[in-house]
């Protein structure tokens, strides 16, 4: 990636929901890189880490979309930050996160680089247009989630979210290509009693052909189906329950590695 030197915007899938984007003038950010192996044996990682992030040179902005551990996890990003001097975006619940995991005192990050971010906000970073939009995950405490504009076209990220904060964000861009996270309903170990407890992190294949219709995306690239094991699913299956609705007008499936331009 480091070497990389994209015509447009490019755009790696880390695996789980971490992608990096690379804009034609070198602009690097990074959007929920997890290196983690989960919290066994409640959640068991399905896929390989795809790299130490201690080995990671070039960056230029993090984001983490919302506090959980597979989004905002200091182990996996603070090393970066500590090598690239990146600033870090997330939202307050995230920021309690980092003060809880100590990334100024445990590794080399210093408070300028942390900034808080909510709904509304936008950031410039080189080529890039960031805008902060909300999201819809009953299971964080504040989501958000990005549209990043680019003169190539727009690329969403929705965190973990599931239809039904979209449709103002699909009216307001024209977005070329979408991430949303995808995945089965499991049986997930309760945190306290360790039983298994019928659980949904993210949408099913019905949700997510709603919220790739709220959001009129022309391409949908289904994240997180890869990562946990009992949540893991087949992306392909998407064609079918997407057939009869007018968005997403394409469905692209990407591996952990794999590189896709605007």
């Amino acid at each position: 990636m480091e070497s990389a030197s994209p015509d447009t915007l490019a755009i790696w899938y880390l695996g789980c929901n971490g992608f990096i984007l690379k804009a034609s003038d070198g602009t690097t950010v990074y959007i929920d890189p997890y290196l983690g192996l989960g919290d066994p044996p409640r959640t068991l990682r399905m896929i390989p880490v795809p790299f130490d992030p201690d080995d990671v040179a070039e960056a230029d902005a993090m984001f983490g979309t919302h506090e959980h551990l597979d989004h905002v996890h200091g182990p996996s990003q603070a090393p970066i930050l500590a090598n690239t001097g990146a600033d870090y975006y997330t939202a307050d619940a995230g920021h309690d996160v980092i003060e809880e995991e100590d990334w100024t005192g445990n590794w080399d990050v210093s408070d300028e680089q942390l900034t808080e971010i909510e709904e509304g906000d936008t950031i410039e970073l080189g080529e890039l247009t960031v805008h902060v939009e909300p999201a819809n995950d009953p299971d964080a405490v504040h989501p958000v989630s990005l549209v990043f504009e680019h003169e190539a076209g727009t690329f969403f990220h929705g965190g973990d979210a599931r239809p039904g904060e979209f449709e103002a964000i699909g009216e307001a861009y024209d977005i070329d290509i979408g991430v949303l996270a995808f995945g089965a309903v499991g049986n997930i170990p309760d945190k306290e009693t360790g039983e298994d407890v019928r659980t949904q992190w993210y949408s099913d294949e019905n949700m997510i052909v709603e919220a790739a219709n709220e959001l009129q995306l022309d391409t949908l690239v289904p994240s997180h189906w890869d990562m946990w094991k009992g949540m893991t699913t087949d992306p392909t299956v998407l064609h079918n329950h997407a057939a009869s609705f007018e968005y997403p007008e394409n469905l692209r499936i990407v591996e952990i590695g794999d590189r896709f331009d605007l």
